[in-house]
Parts: C-alpha cells; structure tokens; sequence
C-alpha cells in the first residue's frame, strides 16, 4: 500500500491531470502502483521487501492476503510453485487476473480466507495490516492457511516514524499501526515464532535526497500533495531515479529498529 502522496481522485500530482498506468485498475490515493514518477518513491520503497523475500517463496505454496495492483504477487509467482492472491477489492481481482495471469486472484474477505487449512507453505502480507479492523482474526486465519513450519511474512509501517507523537494514525486509510513490539506481540499471541524482525531504512543515496529537500524527502512529498502544489523539476526527477538499491533493510542486531520507516516480520508456525 501507498502513502497518501497520490491524492484520491488519481490526479497526477505533479501536472494536475488525469493520470492512471491502467484504465482498469483506478488510484485510490492509498494503492501504491508502478509506472508513475509521482508514486515511484512509495512503489520502489515496498517493492524492495517483496526482492528482498522473494528467496524465502521458491518452489512454495504461496498465498499474498491483500495484493492491491498485484505485481509483488507476479513477482512471487516467478519463482513459487503456486501463488494464489485474496483481495477484498473485486476491481483489483479482475485488473490482476487480466495482467497477471500467473497469479490465482480471488476475492475474499481477510478475516475468512477462503482457503483449507494447512494449505500454503507462506503467507505475505506486506502493508495491509494496518488497514484491518480485527488484525488478531487476521493473523489467526494465517496460522489457520498454513502448514506446519510455513511462514509468515508481514511489512507494515513503523507508528514511531510514520505517526509520529499521534495515538491514532495519520494516514486516513489506516486503523491501526504498529511499532515492533506491538507487532511482535500480535504475532506471538496468534500463535506464531518470531524468527526475525527487520527495519527499511533509506540508504546513503536516499539520505543524500533528503538533505537536498530540507531535511526529509518523504515531508517533501507530503506537503506538495497536501496543499496540491505543483512539483519542482527537482523533486520530480529524485523521486523519478529511485531504485529499491537505495534501501537498506536491516536487521535487529544492526539497527534502531524503531526508527525504521516500515518493520517487516518473520514469523513460523510451529
């Protein structure tokens, strides 16, 4: 999922004209989607956990429970054994069964994943849990899908960093963020080990950008789409260069963790 940059009409922000990669699948504003250089920061910077993962997929059964456009489930689908995606959202199913044939959409509802039990070997859920209501139910069904030692792979955002000194989230789209206890403390009560829990971080390029724009790249982003200004060319084409090489993705032992942009879990049932 996306930040709220994109305003929800699926307005370019930075010509203010209409803009979408897909006439079948509209922005929300919330759902990050690749080919815009306005959202390319936000994609770039969740599609890295899905490369950075993807080792942990290989010839696995494998279902992603939210796969909003659907192209970290395509990413998955090139080295799983089998990929199936649930998705509440019927516009995002059909648009993933047109462009992504290797992915089995279907639609569903999280807190009832239409699946058997003991079906998958991983479950991935990246930035979808703080958009659910019942999380706890969530994560139960995922212990329900897996099989014994499967895993379960879970990014969200950091609340430390991304809702800073605020006891309800920023984002209007969220219910409820996490910071890594809280995260790890989710897990464990539905049953899960911990194996490890690692932050996103920008890379020494992505903090050169962030010093050329006053301090932080992402506010720089924030503040054009919140008050619907136009880009600077500058701004534009950083955001534009963005790679997912210019992040880091860290574990415990070698960071704060709670001064990570996003926290990424993983966790097994046993």
């Amino acid at each position: 999922m996306s930040s709220f940059v994109a305003d929800g009409a699926g307005r370019d922000a930075a010509t203010g004209t209409g803009s979408t990669p897909d006439a079948g699948l509209a922005l929300t504003g919330e759902r990050t989607v690749p080919g815009l250089d306005v959202e390319n920061y936000w994609f770039r910077r969740h599609e890295v956990v899905y490369q950075r993962l993807t080792n942990r997929c290989v010839g696995r059964d494998v279902l992603e429970a939210g796969f909003g456009e659907g192209y970290g489930a395509d990413l998955l689908a090139a080295v799983a054994r089998s990929v199936i995606g649930v998705d509440y959202d019927e516009s995002a199913v059909l648009h993933v069964q047109g462009r992504y044939p290797r992915v089995r959409a279907v639609r569903g509802n999280l807190a009832e994943l239409p699946l058997p039990d003991a079906s998958v070997d991983v479950v991935v859920n990246f930035q979808v849990i703080e958009h659910l209501w019942d999380q706890s139910q969530f994560v139960d069904e995922c212990a329900r899908v897996l099989r014994p030692g499967g895993l379960l792979l879970m990014s969200t955002p950091n609340r430390i960093t991304f809702s800073p000194g605020r006891d309800t989230p920023l984002n209007p789209f969220h219910t409820r963020e996490l910071n890594a206890a809280e995260l790890t403390e989710l897990l464990v009560a539905g049953g899960f080990r911990m194996e490890s829990m690692l932050g996103v971080f920008h890379g020494p390029a992505l903090r050169e950008l962030d010093a050329r724009h006053g301090g932080s790249i992402i506010d720089a982003q924030i503040a054009r789409a919140l008050a619907d200004a136009p880009w600077s060319d500058e701004l534009l084409a950083d955001v534009a260069a963005v790679s997912t090489a210019h992040f880091d993705l860290l574990d415990t032992g070698a960071c704060d963790i709670d001064t990570s942009l996003d926290l990424v879990a993983i966790a097994v049932r046993p």
